[in-house]
């Protein structure tokens, strides 16, 4: 293990420079084996917990989910909150801000960026959750890969770049997520669901959020302060690959029932193509526009006739297929 640590730091070191030690004997940041092997962990429940469900009743978590994502906001609105305050009264050059600014500012903010990296740790339970309640369409390559890269790569920033030009991408991040679990705790509620409208904006404010991480971190590039430049590099280039799984993922989800629902309208949507069109948004969402759920899709053969007669519906309803 020694061994193993010691060629490591060696690896990082040559890269982007000393280990930091301002942060040694924090919780899980010693060493990388614990924080790799709950990673791998979290991959092994991921593929052996639809199997273990698949003859088992979904779970409906109702309840826990409000408390989970209330908590979550909680603690994404307490890491916003501490981040804007903390860079703009310690000064922090928006350009490009190197590591050691002054004591009391680079404590809050190394403080505040170790709860974004265990954060990272808990929200492997939004996996956990899908598998639980049989939500198994969601447990896509993108969220596999978003949730365990980012628990590991934040294990390197915090133990190589713990504050500094490192505070945006999770100021940022903290703020999405405030909108984001807050929106997932009221969908929670049945009563609610009708009433949300915004959650297609959430993955436009995921894109615009990459972007505008990848413009701070070119700013280090052009404007440099000592920040290492091959993390910056590193960053951007990760920053690309969410933009383009999460730009699949958008026009996938959204666009495709766009152009079913103008389908829809101008009449030549059969039982067939409308049932393909509610399991595209099933796959990729769990919208309620209306407050009502299909049990099963043979129930179409019989709602379509009756929405064409009477011209209920001017576009696709978008409705979610419980199990439970």
């Amino acid at each position: 293990m020694e061994s193993f640590n010691h060629k490591l730091n060696s690896h990082f070191e040559h890269w982007i420079g000393p280990r930091d030690p301002r942060v040694r004997g924090w919780l899980l940041l010693d060493n990388y084996l614990p924080t790799f092997a709950l990673t791998v962990m979290y991959l092994l429940i991921v593929w052996l917990g639809p199997k273990y469900m698949r003859d088992r009743l979904p779970y409906s978590c109702r309840g826990l989910l409000l408390v989970y994502n209330v908590c979550l906001t909680m603690l994404s609105l307490h890491m916003f909150t501490e981040l804007v305050p903390a860079v703009w009264h310690g000064h922090y050059n928006f350009l490009c801000q190197n590591t050691y600014s002054g004591p009391d500012v680079d404590t809050k903010v190394m403080r505040t960026l170790w709860w974004y990296y265990f954060s990272k740790l808990i929200e492997f339970m939004d996996t956990f959750f899908f598998i639980l309640r049989k939500n198994n369409h969601q447990i896509t390559f993108l969220h596999i890969y978003h949730h365990a890269t980012m628990f590991n790569i934040w294990w390197f920033v915090m133990n190589w770049i713990p504050c500094g030009h490192s505070f945006f991408g999770p100021m940022l991040n903290s703020f999405i997520h405030v909108v984001m679990y807050s929106y997932y705790g009221l969908s929670s509620i049945p009563a609610i669901r009708p009433y949300l409208w915004w959650k297609k904006y959430l993955t436009q404010l995921q894109l615009i959020q990459f972007f505008f991480t990848v413009s701070h971190s070119t700013c280090a590039v052009i404007w440099p302060c000592g920040f290492p430049i091959g993390w910056t590099c590193f960053q951007m280039s990760y920053m690309f690959t969410l933009i383009i799984l999460f730009t699949n993922f958008y026009f996938q989800t959204y666009k495709k029932i766009k152009a079913s629902s103008k389908e829809f309208q101008n009449g030549s949507c059969d039982t067939k193509n409308m049932q393909m069109a509610l399991k595209t948004s099933t796959r990729n969402s769990e919208w309620i526009d209306f407050g009502f759920s299909l049990t099963h899709l043979s129930m179409l053969d019989t709602l379509v006739p009756i929405v064409k007669e009477y011209n209920i519906l001017g576009s696709l309803i978008l409705v979610n297929i419980h199990k439970t």
